[in-house]
């Protein structure tokens, strides 16, 4: 991804997750629109890679390594060590780190409940708490949570997971009354179904059957996850607070009609 428009121009922003797909995304959009990211996850080779297409690209990006247990400590050392790498503080915070669990409500253990909320939940929590007093004494900032579709639509699977993402969304609607007047402007993007990028064409998705009958018919990829985040991001979103932006194909807003 080369450098465009420049909307972030001059603003700096921590990606946390952005060794994985959606974060990766989120980084080398922000990146190529002039922002100075910070990458983060665990896997450090997979950071410095997402490091060096963003520089391929004409961007600007530091990784930083963490494992976001969802303590204090941890997300508090990731935003002193990001703001570090930027010079100071940052302007925008993306809480994308996520894990999905395979156990089911009837299997999940009380270990793999704690694990699942702290990296999903209590690890925005903290890095927010970290991060946005900066922003407030710079005179504003951006969060951004990403959500999902599947905290407002019910499925069969998944329920841990889906209740942290709710947890976001919801923190997305009080952050925005607690920082709005303030400056920091906080809104959440909510992805749908999204292929994976490195599946070739005719490899199958399991994902492909959800989207059927919807308005997009077919899972998204990961850049329209970006564009919204870069949209949340910038200057053009002032107005916006308290949102959940969601880009799902229509999964969510529209009534399947399933094909005869």
């Amino acid at each position: 991804m080369t450098r465009s428009h420049g909307r972030l121009e001059g603003r700096t922003a921590l990606v946390t997750g952005s060794t994985g797909t959606i974060g990766r995304a989120v980084a080398l959009a922000f990146a190529a629109e002039g922002a100075h990211v910070v990458v983060s996850g665990r896997d450090e080779a997979r950071g410095k890679a997402v490091v060096a297409a963003a520089e391929e690209g004409g961007g600007r990006a530091d990784f930083v390594r963490a494992d976001l247990d969802g303590s204090t400590a941890a997300s508090h050392a990731l935003a002193a060590e990001a703001a570090q790498r930027v010079g100071g503080r940052l302007d925008v915070l993306v809480n994308n780190a996520g894990i999905f669990p395979p156990a089911t409500t009837l299997s999940a253990d009380e270990a793999t409940f704690d694990r699942v909320y702290g990296v999903n939940v209590k690890a925005a929590f903290f890095l927010t708490q970290a991060v946005v007093p900066g922003m407030i004494e710079a005179g504003g900032g951006a969060v951004i949570n990403l959500g999902s579709w599947v905290a407002r639509l019910g499925v069969p699977s998944g329920a841990l997971y889906a209740s942290t993402k709710g947890a976001l969304e919801t923190l997305t609607r009080a952050w925005a009354a607690e920082f709005g007047p303030r400056g920091v402007r906080v809104n959440a993007v909510s992805p749908g179904v999204i292929r994976p990028p490195d599946l070739g064409p005719d490899e199958v998705f399991p994902g492909e059957s959800l989207m059927l009958g919807t308005p997009a018919g077919r899972p998204g990829h990961p850049d329209a996850i970006a564009a919204a985040a870069v949209h949340l991001a910038s200057d053009e979103s002032w107005f916006t607070h308290g949102t959940v932006v969601d880009v799902d194909g229509g999964r969510t807003g529209v009534a399947v009609a399933v094909p005869a």
